[in-house]
């Protein structure tokens, strides 16, 4: 198998490696904005380097991986699509709705794949708590808390390209609590803070932000986000039910130090990034799409599933603009799009 990846920066790295050792990958193309970057990589790895995206397409392959900035992503989907060509991209399709349901109704009408890059699905431990909700060990779920924590922010110029802490950040968390519980948010009331440094207030961003958010069998969720919390990178999942109570990303990592006498010890080597946090993560979701295009497993997260993670993000944001409380019924996408 051939496979071209579009975009050599960190995680397209990552995910150059990963495919590079895989058995079913006979070669890769690698191209990026910056060919110096995309030769270079190519030159460690022993693979091939393409002076521009055109030539992924000319020369041929098999499958396509994205990982530029989110902003080329859907019209790369869409050119994929047309090419007949299955797609893995990062998260998220577009930084808008429209944008979203056209690359999706360019995948549907071609009748290729897109699988889309939430890596948090490929987790052992939130596939554990997956599997504790569905086979009824909590009893009936009732709440659910949610964090994710980046130890340092990203560069001011990354910040106005992101979409917004909603969308950039805490749309895993929404992909993820789908998932987990098995079922869709109906409303959300969302608030920010951008009380930290001016960049994110030039960004029209926020630094901080917390969700609820209601499902559509009662269970109620929070989702927390900062972009500055020094202790580290801290990513966890807390589920409580009737029965039971379990939590996610609770190990020596976790940068959370304990005020009882008796508590844990703070982690001596705490996480720091995505990238140590989730790393095996990252290479499952790209072995299991080498097998959707081989046929040998249906797609784990498809343009549908991002869409629908996307439409939580885009009701955060107007419930935080707005100041009040938003149904998902209110946020276009529900049903399904017209390719014009």
């Amino acid at each position: 198998m051939r496979i071209g990846v579009i975009g050599t920066g960190r995680i397209g790295t990552i995910h150059a490696n990963t495919l590079s050792r895989h058995r079913d990958v006979g070669s890769l193309i690698l191209t990026d904005a910056d060919p110096t970057r995309a030769q270079e990589l190519a030159h460690r790895l022993g693979e091939t380097a393409a002076p521009g995206m055109d030539e992924i397409f000319r020369w041929g392959v098999d499958a396509v991986v994205i990982t530029t900035a989110t902003a080329a992503h859907a019209d790369l989907i869409g050119r994929a699509a047309r090419s007949g060509l299955p797609v893995f991209c990062e998260k998220p399709i577009a930084l808008d709705l429209p944008g979203s349901l056209h690359a999706i109704a360019e995948v549907e009408t071609a009748g290729t794949i897109l699988q889309m890059g939430f890596q948090r699905r490929f987790d052992a431990g939130y596939s554990g708590a997956r599997e504790a909700v569905r086979s009824g060990r909590l009893g009936r779920l009732h709440t659910v808390r949610a964090t994710t924590s980046d130890q340092a922010p990203p560069s001011a110029a990354y910040l106005p390209l992101s979409g917004g802490l909603y969308r950039d950040t805490l749309i895993h968390d929404f992909d993820v609590l789908r998932w987990v519980t098995g079922h869709e948010v109906t409303e959300v009331y969302a608030a920010g803070s951008d009380a930290g440094p001016t960049m994110f207030r030039e960004a029209g961003d926020v630094d901080t932000a917390a969700v609820v958010l209601v499902l559509d069998d009662a269970t109620l969720a929070t989702a927390t986000a900062t972009r500055l919390n020094g202790a580290g990178y801290d990513v966890r999942m807390e589920l409580a039910g009737e029965l039971d109570q379990i939590v996610v990303g609770l190990d020596d990592r976790t940068p959370i130090a304990s005020t009882e006498p008796t508590g844990p010890p703070a982690a001596s080597k705490p996480w720091t990034t995505f990238l140590e946090r989730f790393g095996p993560a990252y290479e499952a979701e790209l072995n299991a799409f080498i097998e959707v295009v081989r046929g040998e497993r249906a797609n784990p997260c498809d343009g549908r599933e991002a869409l629908q993670a996307l439409r939580i993000a885009e009701a955060c944001e107007m419930s935080r603009r707005e100041h009040r409380p938003v149904r998902l019924g209110e946020v276009p996408g529900g049903r399904e799009p017209v390719l014009r």
